[in-house]
């Protein structure tokens, strides 16, 4: 247990450029704190101890500002970043070096039991504000923009924008943890029609000044007749 401490917190600094020392990171990252707190309560929630699993995911939410559901499973390298207004579901399943930003929901759609959390493959980044409803699956390394709705699976290596969110291009970097490339647009459906709107208008425009121009000279044509 100490060394997969001592490896989600060497993971901070591969992903947070303002980490400066591991003393700042124990004691001033909420999200490492989150984390620490899950793995005890879901030990406690997987032992059958219920209530207990609770009321340490319920003091974590008071003192960081995320909140986790003990029943929700957490591979290695996990990143919460900032983390406030972050919310994993009970039945959530996230795989290994996945990075939250903060005010991300893994939530459900349905009040029925069972599966109702997203399952996040390994990779996944998920940018502020987003959120994953419902049980489906974010393939490997797929990239979730800022306050997206994801309501609909997403395949491996795909980055999505957008309310509901679609699959867009993605730009290729270097960054293995950029959360916020949302990629080259031109072949978003949504942006061509607007694209098409604005140079309808346009044309619009143009005929109208055309035939103001033609209804002066015929004005004036007649006042001299």
């Amino acid at each position: 247990m100490f060394a997969r401490f001592k490896e989600e917190v060497s993971v901070v600094f591969e992903r947070d450029p303002a980490a400066r020392n591991t003393w700042e990171v124990l004691t001033c990252y909420p999200g490492v704190h989150a984390l620490l707190m899950h793995r005890i309560a879901h030990g406690l929630w997987t032992s059958g101890w219920k209530w207990l699993a609770r009321f340490v995911s319920h003091w974590a939410r008071w003192f960081t500002g995320i909140e986790i559901h003990p029943g929700a499973q957490i591979g290695r390298r996990f990143f919460i970043d900032h983390g406030m207004g972050v919310v994993i579901g009970e039945t959530a399943l996230i795989g290994n070096d996945c990075t939250l930003y903060h005010g991300v929901t893994l939530g459900g759609t349905s009040w029925n039991k069972g599966k109702r959390h997203p399952t996040l493959g390994n990779g996944v980044v998920i940018g502020a504000g987003a959120k994953v409803l419902g049980p489906i699956e974010l393939g490997d390394n797929a990239k979730v923009g800022s306050n997206a709705v994801v309501v609909k699976s997403v395949p491996a290596g795909a980055t999505v924008i957008g309310i509901p969110a679609r699959e867009v291009e993605s730009v290729q970097t270097t960054d293995r943890f950029s959360a916020y490339a949302l990629g080259r647009d031109e072949n978003d459906p949504m942006l061509r029609l607007m694209s098409e709107w604005a140079l309808k208008s346009t044309q619009h425009e143009e005929q109208i000044a055309q035939l103001r121009r033609e209804i002066e000279q015929l004005s004036q044509k007649v006042s001299k007749g």
